[in-house]
Order: structure tokens, then C-alpha cells, then sequence
């Protein structure tokens, strides 16, 4: 019952911490049997008048004794559950990191950021209690009635009996209403995991939710969905009460039974004054211990719920294993490309694209028309593709995933700078790089002053980099790029919506770059790109047209159309300026 040999083979180090807790107690168990079993014969031959000094004293030794032992018993179990449940935390959280690893940067395809987290955290934490707390019971409960029956059958067979025979009662009624419960704590997950998705959307864009105003209109759409969550939580509870309610009604009417049995059996001497107290005494405990297991059930069907959404994550298909390496000659080939996002919807179709070894490639045209996708494959995070992608003359989907990282650097107008300080982002980039070495790229990327100014490479960071200006941003992230010193640069926007010098500063260094390195400039202000040694103007996810600036501009196509747009406009702001 509850029990998933999968979920105990996540973490075999805990098998150990959970018979040594189910151990200790037994024999906290044998204990209280030892210490009911004395202050029965005592209180017996105290009514018959038996009882002297010598018997009371060896009673109250026998009671620390035994105290003594069920204490320490209790505090060993208690440890035995926390080593279980760390055990369990650290290798669970293990192997969905390393499932994260696996699956590299394209991972967000197949699963949701917001249901790793909630999986990672609170998922981890329901079985958590599951191994430390259900399973240990669950052992012991089997264990407690057997070793009552065994001791009490010498008592009275009879009584031992009836009592083992009402204990099963318990999990039936349990079982009773698993196939309801299972159901429910499934929605319960399913309800809990949107609700998270809400709220981590809505955090995210607050911001955007207040400029807009459209603030209340989500608050409304998260009542809602925490409304939905309230619930199949009191659903839950209402459950677990109930059968809180059914477990008490046969644990205490069982002890009940105990009790009216040694009482019987006494009145028609079967059995003497001390053996139907002890009975009296530990007929309780042939419950407890179900009782005890059944106040867990909730908790296992988190548990099982919660490993459901686990192996559900687990289980995701892998990338084959890539084994080649980024050619020497890492040059580019895009051939009959095509990719969708959805099968209802293309976004790429059978595209053509040429990046040379050293060359400077700029990719424009308007939003929407697949520049950014292109991007993606490129990087690895965007799979699923059809036609060819070679570098070097290896396809794309045979590089090693951390090859391929090496040597291509990403940077987009919304590089994540991480909450620390300035050094750690930097070293990022190349974490044996010296002082001098940071400090170089940051006079290249023109922020060393604005530094010296602060706690130099100490300087604090919020999260995002939410305390510096945009353009520093952009220029705290081209630093860090240009550590990485990869052959292969890919920039995606990264001048947009950043203030007139700082993208001069930042297109300065681009061109710097240009000279040594592979560059692929995406972007959306032509004027940046016309430098480079070949153009990819799109339309619709189809290539227009290519070819250099000029040429492009003579030819009066696509680009010259966005080009002559974009000028007449800027002609227009500069003259309204005046």
C-alpha cells in the first residue's frame, strides 16, 4: 500500500536511515512492553496485597530503565528521519539537475520553468516526509502488532487474536478511499502547478501589468485560479478528516474490544489480574501505530503525487549523445532550413545561409520574420528543425552540446547579469582571468570609469542588473563576452532599446571584432549593419534577398524599402529635435 519501488530506488543511501528509524522503533516498542508488563504484576499485587518493598523498587527501576531507552529510541528515530529526508533531498534534487543538464538549453521545449521549480522545491519536500515519516511507519505498523500478538498470545490467545484481527481494519479503510484520494491529489498537483505558472508569469511582468494598467485585470485571473486552488485544498482536508475520523472510530473501538475481552476472560478465570491489565495496557498500542500510519496518508499521496510529477520529468527524452567537436574551420551552412515553433504554424521555410570563417553577417528585416529562431538553432535551444545545419561541415545536431557552448557566445538585448557583484558576473566569461584582464575588457566596452567611480569590480549588482543604467547593462555583458573569447559571436539585438552613445560604443566594438572573429549581427536598425560583409534581408521566414549594403540598396528590394523607411524617419525626429 502507497508503496513505489521506483520512488525507493531514487535514493537507496536512505533504505539504510529508514530500517535503522524502524529499528529503533521496535525497540522503543519491546521497551514499553517491558515497562507495561511491571506496573501490571505491580499494580496486581498491590490489590492482592503481594506487592513489598523489594518488588516497588524494582519496578520504579525498571520504569526509568525503560524511559531512559524510549528516549533515547525516539531521539536516534528522529535522527534516522532527517538523514533519510536529506538523503532524499540532496539526491533527488541531484538527479533533476542533472535531467535539467541533460536535456541542455533546449529544456524550456518540453517542459515548463515554473513546473521545474515547483517539482525541485515543493516536490522534493513532500517526499521529504514521505521517506522520513510514512515509510519508516508504514515498516514499523506491519512490525508493532505482530511483536504485540506474539508477546499478548502467552497472555491470552483469545484476546491476541481478536485485537491482530481488527488492526487490518485500519488500512481498509484506507484503501477505501485511495482510488478517490489519488484522483483528487492529482488535481490538487495539476491545480497548484497553474496556479504557479500564474503567479510566476504575472511576477514577472508586473512592471508591464502597471504601465498598462492591466494590474487588476490579472489580479482577477489569479483570485480566480487561487479561488480554484481553495477548493481541491478543502476537498483535500475534507478527505483527510474523514478518514482521520474512520481510523480514530476503529483504533479506539478495537482497544475497546481489548478491553471488554480481558475483562471477560478474568471474571471466568482464564486469566489472572495482572494479565488482563497488561492486556488493558497495551491493547492501545496494537492500534496506535496503524492509527499513526493512516494520520500519513495524506502525506504519501503528496508523496506519490508529487513523484509522479517527478518521473514525469525524469522520463523526458534525451538528446542523443553528442560526441563531435567544433571544427577548426567553424564556418556556417544553413541548407533548405525550416522550423516551427508548432506544427499549425512555420516559421522558417527551407532557408539558405552562409556564415564564413571570419566573416561579418548581419541578419535584418521586421519583427516576426524569424532572425531570432535562426539565432536559436544556432545556439542549440531551438531543435526539432528540419533540413541542414553543418559548422565546419559537421551537422549541427552531432556537436557536443558543451563544445558548441565554447565556442559560440549569445549575447542579447537581455543578457541576464546575476545579483552579486561585478567580478563574479565577469568571471563568467573566464573564471581564471585576472584583475588586469577585467579591468582591460571593461576599458574596451568604455564602463571602467563609471567603475572607479563605484567599488570598482566589487561594485553591487541587483538582480538582472536592475540598478545600472541600460546601456551599462549592455556593456557589463559585451565585457563578459568578450572574455569568453569564443570564435563565433552571435548578437541579437544587443543595442536595443539602449541610449544613442552607449550603442555607438557598443557597434564600435562589434566592428573591432569583426576583424578576427565569426560575427552574425541580428538586428533591426540597418544603419548598424551596413558595414557588414554580407546582408541576409527576411521576409515572412523566407530570405529576400542578400548581398552588401550597396548592392542591396541598389537593387531596391526589401531592404532598400526598410532602409529608405527607417532614414526618412530618423530625418523626421532629427528635424523635429531642431
Amino acid at each position: 500500500m502507497m508503496i513505489d519501488k521506483r520512488l525507493l530506488g531514487l535514493s537507496p543511501e536512505s533504505k539504510k536511515y529508514i530500517a535503522g528509524n524502524v529499528f529503533l522503533q521496535w525497540l522503543s516498542l519491546v521497551a514499553n512492553i517491558c515497562l507495561m508488563t511491571a506496573i501490571a504484576r505491580l499494580l496486581a499485587g498491590l490489590f492482592t496485597k503481594t506487592a513489598g518493598q523489594r518488588q516497588i523498587s524494582l519496578t520504579v527501576l525498571a520504569a526509568a530503565v525503560c524511559v531512559a531507552v524510549r528516549f533515547f529510541c525516539t531521539v536516534g528515530a528522529s535522527r534516522m528521519s532527517y538523514l533519510s529526508s536529506k538523503a532524499v533531498k540532496r539526491t533527488l534534487r541531484e538527479k533533476i539537475y542533472g535531467k535539467l543538464l541533460r536535456l541542455g538549453v533546449s529544456y524550456r521545449e518540453r517542459v515548463a520553468t515554473s513546473e521545474v521549480v515547483q517539482v525541485s522545491v515543493e516536490g522534493v519536500e513532500q517526499l521529504e516526509t514521505y521517506f522520513g515519516a510514512y515509510l519508516p511507519q508504514f515498516f514499523y505498523a506491519m512490525l508493532a502488532p505482530l511483536t504485540l500478538f506474539l508477546y499478548l498470545s502467552f497472555v491470552s490467545l483469545p484476546a491476541a487474536i481478536v485485537l491482530l484481527v481488527c488492526v487490518p481494519l485500519i488500512p481498509v479503510s484506507i484503501a477505501a478511499v485511495q482510488t478517490w484520494a489519488k484522483k483528487l491529489l492529482s488535481k490538487y498537483w495539476g491545480q497548484y502547478t497553474a496556479l504557479g505558472d500564474t503567479f510566476l508569469e504575472n511576477l514577472q511582468g508586473l512592471t508591464t501589468l502597471k504601465i498598462y494598467q492591466s494590474d487588476g485585470f490579472k489580479n482577477e485571473e489569479m483570485n480566480a485560479e487561487a479561488e480554484k486552488f481553495r477548493k481541491i485544498t478543502m476537498k483535500v482536508l475534507t478527505m483527510q478528516l474523514n478518514s482521520i475520523t474512520i481510523m480514530d472510530l476503529i483504533a479506539y473501538g478495537g482497544a475497546a474490544l481489548g478491553v471488554i475481552l480481558a475483562a471477560t476472560q478474568m471474571r471466568s478465570d482464564r486469566i489472572d489480574m495482572a494479565g488482563a491489565l497488561l492486556i488493558i495496557l497495551l491493547a492501545a498500542d496494537f492500534f496506535l501505530p496503524m492509527r499513526q500510519l493512516g494520520s500519513y496518508f495524506h502525506v504519501a499521496m503528496n508523496g506519490m503525487a508529487a513523484s509522479g510529477k517527478i518521473f514525469k520529468l525524469l522520463d523526458l527524452p534525451e538528446p542523443e549523445e553528442r560526441t563531435e567537436s567544433v571544427p577548426a574551420d567553424c564556418s556556417i551552412a544553413c541548407k533548405d532550413l525550416s522550423f516551427s515553433y508548432d506544427k499549425e504554424r512555420e516559421v522558417l521555410h527551407s532557408v539558405d545561409l552562409t556564415f564564413p570563417k571570419g566573416g561579418f553577417t548581419a541578419i535584418v528585416g521586421e519583427s516576426g520574420c524569424g532572425k531570432s529562431t535562426v539565432a536559436g538553432i544556432l545556439m542549440g535551444r531551438n531543435q526539432g528543425y528540419t533540413g541542414s545545419v553543418t559548422v565546419g561541415g559537421v551537422e549541427l545536431s552531432k556537436i557536443n552540446e558543451a563544445d558548441l557552448l565554447r565556442s559560440f557566445t549569445y549575447i542579447s538585448h537581455q543578457s541576464y547579469l546575476f545579483k552579486g557583484i561585478v567580478r563574479d558576473n565577469l568571471l563568467m566569461g573566464r573564471p581564471d582571468a585576472s584583475d588586469g584582464e577585467l579591468w582591460a575588457v571593461l576599458e574596451r566596452t568604455k564602463l571602467a570609469d563609471f567603475l572607479q567611480g563605484e567599488k570598482g569590480l566589487d561594485t553591487a549588482l541587483q538582480e538582472r542588473g536592475s540598478n545600472l543604467s541600460g546601456g551599462q547593462c549592455q556593456r557589463l555583458a559585451l565585457a563578459r563576452a568578450l572574455l569568453h573569447d569564443s570564435p563565433v559571436y552571435i548578437f541579437d539585438e544587443a543595442t536595443s532599446n539602449i541610449d544613442v552613445e552607449s550603442e555607438n560604443d557598443i557597434m564600435a566594438e562589434i566592428h573591432r571584432m569583426a576583424e578576427t572573429k565569426t560575427v552574425i549581427l541580428i538586428s533591426h536598425r540597418l544603419a548598424n549593419v551596413a558595414a557588414a560583409d554580407n546582408i541576409y534581408a527576411m521576409e515572412n521566414g523566407c530570405i529576400a534577398e542578400s548581398g552588401t549594403h550597396e548592392a542591396l540598396l541598389a537593387r531596391g528590394g526589401v531592404y532598400a524599402d526598410l532602409w529608405n523607411a527607417q532614414q526618412a524617419l530618423e530625418n523626421y525626429a532629427k528635424e523635429a529635435s531642431v
